[in-house]
């Protein structure tokens, strides 16, 4: 007797994956055009993910990932934990995204899913239109891996050009190539690999998913959190513009390790003063920031190694569960 297939949700969010472009040979100009294919049409062009899980699928919203940030985010962990709760037989669920902001969707989801089974994203270098696309076998990759029994307790993973890795390292590092997402030093997790398997050597040891406390349900709104990076010679401006904001959070990306011109971390200092809570991380894309003790002194928070843009993640859901510094700290320790 032929075993049942296991059952995943795909939540589709456009981006490059669904694009239309205007002729095979354009990878540019399709995000200008606008136009996508919708979940289903995008399910039509490989219909041998029909055998490897039986699919329900839907079209939260069908944007560009430029225009998907906090408000977005929230009704997407809402949508995915309300189909675990809806459907403890589900084997796992499936993203599709663009790539400009998939790596903080991605590590957004891995802190407020609160459920062990798979939640796999994936997106698209190249559109549906183009040739050489990569949307086709990335979206069976992401079916295979949201099917798969050895991706759950992994937390939220993300699947292109076959190589799977943890959503809190994975980063962008190239505008156009198919090989583009990587995890800095620590290395990927695993393959969706040629012989249709779901192959992982190693696991996550961050805390994530239902080790969080990070509950957004019925949540409407987060925290603001902004992000001011150091170059040679800046000074107070953009951070004096923040405070004045009252923005309710600041990341600061200096130089190496976490240190910054004179006049930019002053101002991040009066900042702190005014009750500001404020992260520093580096522009480097890889290693610590770590604490001493002026900056413990001074009231600052680091970010471990956390990219500036998931600190600010990080920070917005911290500050909506704690106001302490100490607190908080201890959450980038931990996530």
């Amino acid at each position: 007797m032929t075993s049942p297939l296991p059952r995943i949700n795909i939540v589709a969010t456009g981006g490059s994956i669904a694009g239309l472009g205007p002729h095979r040979l354009d990878y540019i100009l399709y995000p200008e055009v606008g136009g996508h294919l919708t979940i289903e049409e995008s399910l039509a062009r490989i219909p041998e993910a029909a055998d490897i899980a039986e699919i329900q699928a839907e079209d939260i919203i069908s944007v560009g990932s430029t225009a998907i940030g906090p408000p977005e985010w929230l009704s997407l962990a809402q949508r995915i934990n309300d189909i675990f709760r809806n459907d403890p037989g589900l084997s796992g669920v499936a993203v599709t995204h663009g790539t400009a902001t998939l790596e903080e969707t991605a590590y957004f989801l891995h802190l407020t899913v609160k459920d062990s089974r798979p939640v796999v994203i994936t997106g698209a270098m190249r559109p549906p239109t183009a040739l050489g696309t990569d949307a086709d076998i990335n979206l069976i990759d992401a079916v295979r891996i949201a099917a798969s029994p050895h991706a759950g307790g992994m937390g939220v993973l993300t699947v292109l050009n076959n190589e799977i890795h943890s959503a809190r390292d994975v980063m962008k590092l190239n505008s156009f190539r198919v090989e583009t997402f990587g995890p800095g030093e620590l290395g990927f997790l695993g393959y969706a690999d040629s012989d249709g398997q779901v192959v992982l050597y190693r696991a996550p040891t961050r805390k994530h998913t239902t080790a969080t406390p990070f509950d957004v349900t019925g949540v409407e709104s987060l925290p603001r959190v902004d992000v001011v990076y150091a170059y040679g010679g800046a000074d107070a401006l953009l951070i004096d513009a923040v405070r004045d904001n009252g923005s309710d959070g600041l990341v600061i990306a200096g130089f190496g390790g976490g240190t910054y011109p004179p006049k930019f971390v002053s101002a991040a200092a009066r900042a702190v003063e005014d009750g500001i809570p404020v992260v520093l991380a580096t522009r480097s894309p890889a290693g610590r920031v770590i604490i001493t003790p002026r900056k413990e002194e001074q009231g600052f928070i680091v970010c471990d190694n956390l990219s500036p843009q998931k600190a600010r993640i990080l920070l917005m859901l911290a500050l909506a569960n704690a106001s302490d510094r100490e607190s908080v700290q201890q959450m980038f320790y931990e996530f």
